[in-house]
């Protein structure tokens, strides 16, 4: 996506299951409010005329409908209850806010083109199956796309060495490694996942050359990018937690825990035809 300021950033778009669920939510509750919303109608005007309660139901089923959406999109900024709850936001197509134009012309798409009927949904589904970006006719003809803002956090495990690099990460300089880069490098193999493929292999490849140019040795020939990563982070750790214990150990006597022996260096190994490292 390419912002207003010709920024390219990476976000992810919301996909037909969490449209659908969040669509589910919106229809139960447009369901009670239409329901309760005609009982008051009802009694409130008493229509003697069939005409009259045929009229009062087309204009709160259209305002339910209709203004729903419309409302709730323009006022929450992109967002429905349904959609709340699933962390997503409506957006224009350079990811800046919908207003109340864009919000009324998806509102309109979806009661003329996409929900009348038997056609309950299918032309949005197809539509979002067929889209690269998950739109629905409404979203083509606003301009707009509906974006995943709120991903679960994953809590992963600690970086681990990688048992063929055990020997290497033992006879590291760790000292150019300050706490912003190691920051850095936890933090993309945390949400590695979430990246595009292209993102992952920049920002992946780029934190490798950061790294490799301030720790002593250099890496084994082969050795692939998120090997050197997680060996650095974990044999940071690892050296941590034993000053911690020997801290410890000064201050309360000897630790009955004493950490294992360094392996030999051994040769790195790669798996299938990978060549240098790689992010």
């Amino acid at each position: 996506m390419v912002t207003g300021e010709a920024v390219a950033i990476d976000l992810r778009v919301a996909r037909l299951g969490s449209r659908m669920v969040s669509g589910l939510i919106d229809l139960a509750i447009q369901g009670c409010a239409l329901a309760g919303l005609l009982v008051v109608t009802f009694l409130g005007v008493q229509p003697e005329d069939e005409a009259l309660a045929t009229a009062l139901f087309l204009i709160v089923y259209v305002g339910i409908l209709l203004g729903y959406p419309v409302a709730c999109e323009t006022f929450l900024r992109g967002r429905t209850l349904g959609k709340m709850a699933l962390g997503l936001r409506v957006v224009r197509d350079d990811g800046g806010p919908i207003r109340f134009r864009h919000a009324l012309t998806r509102g309109l798409i979806g009661v003329v083109c996409e929900r009348p009927g038997l056609l309950l949904g299918l032309p949005a589904i197809i539509c979002m199956v067929v889209s690269s970006r998950s739109k629905r006719l409404g979203d083509v003809f606003a301009g707009t796309v509906v974006l995943q803002v709120k991903v679960p956090r994953v809590a992963g495990a600690p970086p681990t060495i990688p048992p063929q690099l055990v020997g290497w990460a033992a006879l590291l300089d760790l000292a150019g490694v300050d706490d912003g880069l190691a920051l850095r490098a936890r933090s993309f193999l945390a949400r590695t996942h979430q990246l595009s493929d292209e993102s992952r292999e920049r920002l992946g490849t780029e934190l490798v050359r950061e790294i490799t140019a301030v720790v002593v040795p250099p890496p084994p020939p082969g050795a692939p990018g998120w090997a050197i990563l997680s060996a650095v982070l974990g044999e940071r750790t690892r050296r941590a937690y034993l000053r911690l214990t020997s801290v410890q150990q000064a201050a309360h006597g000897p630790d009955p825990v004493r950490a294992a022996p360094a392996i030999p260096h051994p040769v790195w190994q790669p798996v299938g035809s990978g060549g240098g490292p790689r992010g």
